[in-house]
């Protein structure tokens, strides 16, 4: 039976790429492809992504990553592409994008539904590195783009990275954002109208007090 929960998935860690069997060529995927065409594709391109790129091109210390967050999901490729690193990934599937969730968990990993314009609830974590794959773009549509700007100082760990594939328009947005609040740009890069940004989160503070009067009862 190709219903899903018929059959019990492959063992660790053959289930990561395998496709799942209730995936079937007639349903479309996220991308457009049939659904295990675009599963595989989506697979092999954040291997490659972190092989070549991320691993060894952007200038992060994986050792000192432990908790990571795949803030648009999708099938779970970044994830997926990171297990041979000891690191935790959170995968966070967006309330108004295809319900992919059942994929990441066929997977063996973690996954959460989230709607980015609302706080997510970070209990017990922070987290060493925030990853965002065309969501910065798709938010700035519905809700305030520096309110989750904000919302990822709140989740990430002072010298945590953050890694934004994005247009360039946003990327732009998002730099703009970050380097006032005194963040350290790691790597900026475009092509062809898209653009990939990575950046670490500084220690840094206002040296001057403030009172703000209208906050005193």
């Amino acid at each position: 039976s190709a219903e899903r929960g018929s059959q019990w998935p492959e063992e660790w860690p053959a289930r990561l790429v395998k496709t799942p069997y209730w995936l079937l060529s007639s349903q479309v995927g996220v991308y457009g492809k049939s659904a295990p065409e675009d599963f595989a594709l989506d697979n092999k391109h954040w291997k490659r992504v972190v092989t070549k790129s991320y691993l060894s091109g952007i200038g992060i210390d994986w050792s000192t990553v432990r908790s990571v967050m795949d803030m648009r999901a999708i099938y779970g490729g970044f994830a997926a592409a990171l297990k041979d690193l000891n690191v935790w990934v959170m995968n966070v599937v967006s309330v108004d994008a295809p319900d992919t969730l059942p994929i990441i968990y066929e997977r063996g990993l973690f996954g959460i539904y989230h709607d980015w314009c609302e706080s997510f609830s970070t209990y017990p974590r922070s987290y060493d590195l925030l990853h965002s794959d065309h969501l910065f773009s798709k938010i700035k549509k519905r809700c305030n783009l520096v309110a989750l700007v904000a919302e990822v100082d709140r989740i990430l760990r002072p010298g945590g990275k953050l890694i934004v594939r994005d247009d360039v328009e946003t990327i732009n947005e998002v730099e703009s954002m970050v380097r006032a609040m005194q963040w350290e740009v790691r790597l900026t890069y475009s092509k062809d109208n898209e653009g990939l940004l990575c950046v670490q989160k500084s220690m840094w503070r206002p040296s001057k007090s403030e009172t703000v009067s209208y906050a005193i009862a």
